[in-house]
């Protein structure tokens, strides 16, 4: 049995939430009362999760991140049971049945679980229907996105795809139009139409897309920059791809209502 490790105060909030059957164990800093830990030592008890209290050293060797006083002990094998955790069908098929148009993230390559976790809270706020990944080169949803993600990777779908050219042509074919993050295109974010079906793909920290994701979009998009800077973190150009496709999807609605 392989036991992952989930911390921070808003990530094991999430779980258990989400997925409480999932964790074997929480460990908790010893000596720590306030009411943010009250009330996830509350959440806990009424799951059913047994809790056990351990001094700050020993948790601070358990993991490298900040761990905010709490670390979850998961059965990865229930994993596997997270509702947000789709197969390629399971996207497919919510395309198929949605009764609006949706709006997808794809991450080409990004490798950091910084990066990763950031994404997936703009997602979650943003309103994405789900998060795409390719199997390699990519982060997964381990303890540092989880983290960073502040509950987000537990309620955004987050699909992994053996082939993502095969899945942005599956896209294709369901009505939405690629939208690619690339420095070097002419056509502004501000002048495309995020309104419809939409799949917003952005590339790998550094590199950008790769060559085969850039020539399945139908549209390159850069982010005009009005300092020296020439790029952006590869998380600070998704939430404003993300919330520029959400402030147009709003002015829809608002005039159409």
């Amino acid at each position: 049995m392989t036991v992952e490790l989930v911390y921070g105060i808003h990530a094991v909030d999430a779980l258990l939430r989400r997925n409480a059957a999932g964790v074997r164990r929480l460990l908790v800093q010893r000596g720590r009362q306030d009411k943010r830990m009250a009330a996830l030592l509350d959440l806990a008890r009424n799951q059913g999760v047994a809790v056990s209290e351990l001094p700050r050293k020993d948790l601070d060797r358990q993991v490298s991140g900040r761990h905010q006083g709490v670390v979850a002990e998961v059965v990865a094998d229930a994993r596997g049971a997270d509702a947000n955790l789709w197969q390629e069908s399971d996207l497919l098929r919510h395309l198929d049945e949605v009764d609006r148009p949706p709006l997808v993230l794809v991450l080409d390559g990004v490798t950091d679980p910084h990066n990763l976790g950031a994404c997936l809270r703009s997602a979650d706020a943003a309103g994405v229907d789900a998060v795409v990944v390719p199997k390699d080169k990519s982060a997964d949803l381990g303890p540092t996105a989880r983290k960073v993600a502040c509950g987000a990777a537990e309620t955004v779908p987050f699909v992994r795809v053996t082939n993502l050219a095969r899945t942005l042509a599956a896209l294709k074919e369901r009505g939405l139009w690629l939208y690619g993050a690339a420095g070097e295109a002419s056509a502004s974010l501000y002048d495309c139409d995020l309104g419809g079906g939409v799949a917003l793909v952005m590339g790998a920290e550094g590199s950008g897309l790769r060559r085969l994701t850039r020539e399945a979009c139908d549209h390159l998009v850069h982010l005009p920059m009005a300092g020296s800077v020439s790029s952006l973190n590869v998380s600070v150009a998704t939430g404003i791809c993300l919330f520029e496709a959400r402030r147009q999807r709003l002015a829809a609605v608002a005039e159409g209502g």
